[in-house]
């Protein structure tokens, strides 16, 4: 199986989930060591205004270059792209890295990386704790979309939780989709563990103090980014509405074939390209080379990717 075809099944392993669940325990407290200190390749401190956040590396998916395996149908022209950006054009690089945010007193983590799959590293797990952080003190996850690469890490190798204490937000058209789906899913040790912890929430809610669910719309019915926002700085999670940092930004208009309306997919790229550079925009995004931050750039007649640092 290709991993366009792994991606469209993994899309459905929550497919089960009911729209009720019990408040995540807040109990817990977080562990005394903050973003600020943390000393990690595999997970990098920053702040965005006065909340502290750390992006968390869990690993890597490569694809090739190649029909039936890239997402862009194009791959002669997506050879020159990445090429002309200085990177190898038989492979396309795609990071996976969750984000941590401490939100007050909830520790909020936005994706949970893929769990070991589609050649993946599992390393979530190992960079919360190099930011100070057991999984146990997580209280929120919140959810983009649930293809495997988002949604494998929930679980661990035991079927067990590996946030036990945390409610998994998901918007309802997401929800929705997934439930429809849920004949093909597949994953029932998965759905048994999270069901009792899923609450739904409905499009642009603000689902913590400073983080408010943006709908981007393209890639799955109720695919969510997140914008992060503390006093004037404010942050914006991408989820899936971009894939790799050359291809999506320099040619938003190609057709992404993981997107489940291809149109819909590139009016979301090119309005997020045209609003960020016009506004130096802070994104994070998650399949961007690590640590995912930095900033859309115009250049010539199309943009550029400018991380930070």
């Amino acid at each position: 199986m290709n991993v366009h075809a792994r991606l469209a099944a993994a899309a459905l392993i929550l497919a089960s989930i009911t729209a009720c669940s019990p408040e995540a325990d807040k109990s817990a407290s977080p562990a005394a060591t903050t973003p600020a200190t943390v000393q990690s390749p595999d997970a990098h401190a920053f702040r965005i205004g006065a909340l502290e956040a750390v992006a968390l590396r869990d690993g890597e998916i490569v694809l090739p270059n190649a029909a039936n395996e890239s997402p862009w149908s194009d791959t002669a022209g997506a050879r020159t792209v990445l090429t002309g950006a200085g990177q190898p054009g038989d492979a396309i690089h795609l990071s996976v890295q969750p984000l941590l945010v401490r939100d007050g007193e909830r520790v909020v983590l936005i994706d949970t990386g893929a769990g070991g799959r589609m050649g993946t590293q599992n390393k979530l797990v190992g960079s919360l704790r190099a930011a100070g952080v057991d999984p146990t003190t997580v209280t929120d996850v919140l959810i983009s979309h649930a293809h495997g690469d988002h949604v494998g890490g929930l679980v661990g190798a035991d079927g067990s939780l590996t946030f036990p204490n945390a409610a998994v937000r998901i918007s309802e058209p997401e929800w929705e989709y997934m439930k429809a789906g849920a004949a093909k899913a597949g994953e029932a040790a998965l759905l048994a563990a999270v069901t009792p912890k899923v609450q739904p929430f409905a499009p642009g809610a603000r689902v913590t103090p400073s983080i408010r669910a943006v709908a981007l719309a393209g890639h799955t019915p109720g695919h969510s980014g997140y914008e992060i926002v503390s006093g004037s700085e404010r942050l914006l999670y991408l989820g899936d509405a971009m894939h790799s940092s050359v291809i999506s930004v320099q040619r938003p208009d190609w057709v992404n074939g993981w997107d489940t309306d291809g149109a819909a997919g590139v009016a979301t790229r090119q309005g997020l390209l045209e609003r960020g550079a016009a506004g130096s925009q802070r994104i994070y995004g998650v399949h961007f080379p690590f640590p995912g931050l930095g900033r859309f750039q115009r250049k010539d007649d199309g943009f550029v990717w400018v991380p930070e640092g």
